[in-house]
């Protein structure tokens, strides 16, 4: 079957699941996660046979580790499916009511987006928070992983199919494929698709960008940064920074460049080092941290570098200032964090940061839709329209407007017979 029919099928299949109750969603989910428990032993198996395999095609050590799904991984999407459970249904939200007249009145209600096209690399997760949360949003999905991790999709996909149709789904509202054919063919069916979600590394997030005519939304990314001021508590610092960037290096929400005040750097940078280089982080740096520290010398590539390894580039600054410049010239507009004590220059900071995500305090890895509380992710977006940052749940649904009316025509209120109130309701949108 070829994917123009497959992608025909999930557009026909989004418009009964965009009908669907919470309460028959929830059940699909609930399906979901019960059988990814009672399959856990073939799909380890499967992942086993994808890991092997890889590893003789000498695939990097970064796309390895996000191509591993073993039982804490399993453990892990099935406390997100719990979660996306306890969370409400997005679809139906009345977000707008307005009375133009007298038994005239205008909703705007949310609605799916239709059918999602993702393409993802390594990460066999990502299958199922994707799956999940398009259910939960009542959105047909087209699938497309990577080929290194061709078993595991196959045994995941087969298990949210067949849960989701014992729980009532219709038939054909999530599809997988297979080939790097289906994906330059998937990029063209503007008819069927609303929607591409690539996740996945830079060159490969271009590559779709550029060679699509759907709306894409997703990061080609990740170049977080963590800021250490002046005025900062240097154990808060030493553990921000670690964890920002050894807690998980393979995924985009790890810092890769790390910013320190030139007032914090000498005493701060010696007692750092010693901790990463505990953990095996090869650090670069500026000509100034290398006064500090003994480091190999940073690039201009450095500065705009995803290592998603144990590396990290390191740069003294002189202000505030000179960091949030740094920021919004290399950043990627994903996550950021400042380290300091100084509540105005964290509002500062917060303020004139040009990312998705910005953090006071904390780990740059606690941007994640399941830390959110979203119920897991598609991605993290660092669009500036319809969603940014962790996309869950509101990230796949729009509007429509939804007028409720008695015979009015617009003649009418062209020759002034009558005349809008424009007045605004609190109410909900029933029918």
């Amino acid at each position: 079957m070829g994917i123009n029919e497959f992608a025909r099928q999930v557009k026909d299949a989004s418009i009964t699941l965009a009908a669907m109750s919470a309460e028959q969603k929830n059940k699909a989910l609930q399906e979901i996660a019960v059988a990814l428990v009672e399959r856990q032993g073939e799909i380890i198996e499967a992942n086993q046979v994808d890991l092997a395999r890889s590893e003789k095609e000498n695939l990097a050590e970064p796309l390895l580790k996000r191509l591993k799904f073993d039982a804490d991984k399993i453990a892990d999407v099935v406390e997100g499916i719990n979660s996306l459970i306890g969370l409400g249904d997005p679809v139906g939200k009345t977000l707008a009511a307005t009375e133009l007249d007298e038994d005239l009145e205008l909703y705007r209600v949310t609605c799916p987006i239709g059918v999602i096209g993702v393409i993802f690399e390594s990460r066999p997760d990502a299958l199922v928070q994707i799956s999940t949360l398009c259910l939960k949003s009542g959105n047909g999905v087209l699938l497309k992983g990577g080929s290194e991790a061709m078993e595991t999709n196959r045994i995941l996909a087969d298990v949210i199919i067949r849960a989701t149709e014992k729980a009532g789904a219709p038939a054909n509202w999530i599809k997988l494929m297979e080939t790097r054919a289906q994906v330059s063919e998937m990029l063209k069916l503007d008819e069927y698709i609303d929607l591409i979600i690539p996740r996945g590394s830079n060159e490969f997030v271009r590559y779709i960008m550029d060679n699509s005519r759907i709306p894409v939304m997703g990061h080609a990314d990740g170049i977080c940064h963590c800021y250490v001021d002046e005025e900062f508590d240097s154990g808060m610092a030493v553990k921000i920074v670690v964890d920002s960037k050894t807690q998980y290096v393979a995924v985009c929400n790890a810092v890769e460049t790390l910013l320190v005040h030139a007032g914090a750097a000498e005493s701060y940078l010696p007692v750092l080092k010693e901790v990463l280089d505990a953990k095996q982080v090869q650090m670069v740096g500026c000509p100034r941290t290398q006064q500090i520290i003994p480091v190999s010398a940073a690039s201009e590539e450095d500065w705009k570098a995803e290592y998603l390894d144990y590396q990290l580039a390191v740069r003294v600054v002189d202000s505030l200032d000179q960091a949030i410049d740094h920021i919004n010239c290399y950043g990627s507009g994903h996550t950021d964090s400042i380290i300091t004590t100084n509540r105005d220059k964290a509002a500062k900071f917060v303020s004139l940061v040009d990312s998705g995500n910005v953090f006071w305090n904390c780990s740059t890895r606690f941007s994640d839709g399941f830390r959110y509380g979203l119920g897991a992710e598609v991605g993290i977006s660092t669009n500036k329209v319809h969603a940014r940052g962790p996309v869950g749940l509101d990230g796949l649904v729009i509007y429509k407007y939804i007028l409720l009316g008695n015979g009015q025509t617009v003649a009418e209120y062209a020759g002034r017979e009558k005349t809008f109130k424009h007045g605004k309701m609190d109410k909900n949108y029933s029918m």
